[in-house]
This record gives C-alpha cells, structure tokens and sequence, in this order.
C-alpha cells in the first residue's frame, strides 16, 4: 500500500485512512476492492517469512478490512458515515472482540488477514443495523 506501513505511530491507523477515499467510489467497488487487496495480502504474505506474527508494516490487511466496513455505505453517504466506518473498524481492529480476537490468534498469513477481514465485517454489520434503523449516514 505504497510505503505507508512505515508511517508511525499507529500503521495500522494509517493503513485504514489510506483507503477512505474511495468510500466515495460506492459499496460495490469497496467490496471489490477488500477482495483485491485481500487476495493480494494473503498471496504475498504466503510468500514473506515476517508474516509467522502480524508484521506492524503490513497494513494490506488493514486496508482490505477497513474497505469492508465502507461497503456497508450508501452510495451517496456523507463524511459522518464514512468517519463511523472508520472509527468501528479500528475500535474491533484495536480491540479485539470475540471472533476478531480468535483469528488474531491463527499463524502465517490467514492470522494476519482474517482478524481485520472479520472486523471489517463487524464494523459493516453494525453500519447495515444502523440504517436499518433509520440512521442516516
């Protein structure tokens, strides 16, 4: 993701915002996206010896669970939503509930995918409730 895992503090953090833009690209091409790039992280961190633990520069992984979150937005959804997004990602990412917890907890590269992938999904989940209710983000 362009060097910007060697940001600090926080790469993770970095990872995630990177990829807020293309909130406005619509729900469809983020869920396109966090396949590509899941894809793409789980190909090559097969392929790279650091990946045995989560490598604090690898922020692939946060990408694809943080792009995740965002198709849960409404095509013409506004910063608000896209700030909730953001913030529930990381708030499961940093955490570490539940499933996102036990997937943390696997090796090699489905260790360091699946846990910001299951995030992601939690944090949408939660976005999908919230305008199921009537929110409007």
């Amino acid at each position: 993701m362009g060097g910007v895992g060697f940001l600090r503090p926080a790469p993770g953090t970095w990872g995630s915002l990177l990829v807020l833009p293309l909130a406005w690209a619509g729900p469809v091409a983020c869920l396109g996206l966090a396949v590509l790039l899941s894809a793409a992280g789980w190909w090559a961190l097969g392929r790279l010896q650091e990946a045995k633990a989560d490598p604090g520069w690898v922020v692939v992984d946060e990408g694809a669970g943080q792009l995740i979150a965002l198709a849960a937005l409404p095509w013409a959804g506004g910063a608000a939503g896209v700030l909730l997004a953001f913030l529930l990602f990381r708030a499961f990412d940093i955490l570490k509930p539940g499933p996102v917890g036990w997937a943390d907890r696997r090796k090699g590269a489905s260790g360091v995918m699946l846990d910001d992938i299951i995030a992601g999904a939690l944090a949408a989940g939660l976005l999908l409730v919230a305008r199921w209710l009537g929110v409007t983000l």
